[in-house]
């Protein structure tokens, strides 16, 4: 998500989950290409697995972003047939695509050609007038040809015309039953599900019908809802903060760990306030979540080291237990 799932928000999660496929933010192949690469592709070894999504409508230089992507460690490479915002459509990138199966398809070709990890296409049930099921499996036909290692599909269909990128996440209605009608039809396919899902409990609903569910903005509106995830979706022994049950300290393991994490953000390209801007909706639906948000924004407005800000926001909730800001340094939890 553009502006949300940054390298800042990611390492956030991975303190909650470590089994959870984590996506970058929409980086387009020009960008790449010819822009701030370092920047745009910087990830820390932390964040595995991570999938980079990239916007463009060029088979080469998308395969060329690609073999980037797989020089530098990414665990997968999506491409975004889904955006609907004014500025894909021009460069024809984003759900314009699904306008273009062929072209999706020979990029798709190009680049299980060259490399090795997972390639994969994040698209809409449909858009416009292009929007019956039988759209969507035309589409879906073609570029499986071509080797796609994964469909993911945003459960509603996209106005080009007349709804914003935002109106176009929740106006037209979603279709979650047409995402299991096509893993019913193409069960050699792997299928996985996005679009309005954003509980644990949701996700296990859908994984009886399907292969895999994404979460988009739910993830970023309620993180601690995957703190669970590990155990209850991935089968693993043990959650990362171990305690979900205890919803104050699971949140205090997170501050604490990215406090720490802050105090090395130092470097002349590190934007330790993009942390602190993720962390707003950290305690979501807990009391004290209002004042968390105005202590930490206006924290940032003074432009107060951001591993001070945070360990002195949790003086809302235990005020008893949390060192003064300038107490000795506190060592992460396991």
């Amino acid at each position: 998500m553009m502006e949300r799932t940054d390298r800042y928000y990611r390492r956030m999660m991975r303190t909650i989950t470590r089994c959870t496929l984590l996506y970058t933010e929409m980086v387009t192949t020009a960008a790449v290409l010819h822009g701030r690469r370092r920047d745009l592709l910087a990830y820390s070894p932390a964040e595995h697995p991570i999938a980079l999504q990239l916007g463009g409508d060029d088979p080469a230089a998308l395969t060329e972003c690609a073999y980037m992507a797989e020089d530098l460690g990414y665990d997968e490479v999506n491409i975004n047939v889904g955006c609907p915002s004014s500025r894909v459509q021009a460069g024809c990138f984003g759900v314009a695509l699904m306008g273009h199966p062929d072209k999706v398809a020979d990029a798709v070709h190009q680049m299980r050609a060259r490399v090795a990890i997972p390639v994969t296409v994040k698209h809409r049930i449909g858009f416009d007038e292009v929007d019956r099921y039988e759209d969507m499996l035309a589409f879906i036909d073609r570029v499986s040809e071509s080797g796609c290692d994964r469909f993911t599909v945003h459960a509603r269909k996209a106005w080009l015309k007349g709804l914003s990128p935002k109106e176009n996440r929740t106006v037209p209605p979603l279709r979650h039953a047409e995402v299991w009608r096509l893993k019913q039809d193409r069960p050699g396919l792997e299928v996985e599900i996005n679009g309005g899902i954003t509980t644990l409990s949701e996700v296990e609903h859908h994984l009886q019908q399907v292969d895999g569910v994404m979460i988009g903005r739910g993830a970023y509106d309620h993180p601690m809802r995957f703190a669970e995830a590990d155990t209850r979706i991935f089968g693993q022994d043990r959650d990362p903060l171990g305690i979900p049950s205890d919803p104050l300290e699971a949140r205090e393991r997170v501050v604490r760990q990215m406090a720490d994490y802050a105090a090395t953000l130092t470097g002349e390209r590190d934007r330790p306030a993009h942390l602190a801007r993720h962390m707003l909706t950290l305690y979501a639906g807990i009391p004290g979540a209002r004042r968390w948000r105005r202590t930490l924004t206006e924290g940032l407005a003074t432009r107060e080291p951001v591993h001070e800000i945070l360990l002195r926001a949790l003086g809302i909730f235990a005020p008893s237990t949390h060192p003064a800001v300038g107490g000795p340094p506190q060592a992460p939890h396991p």
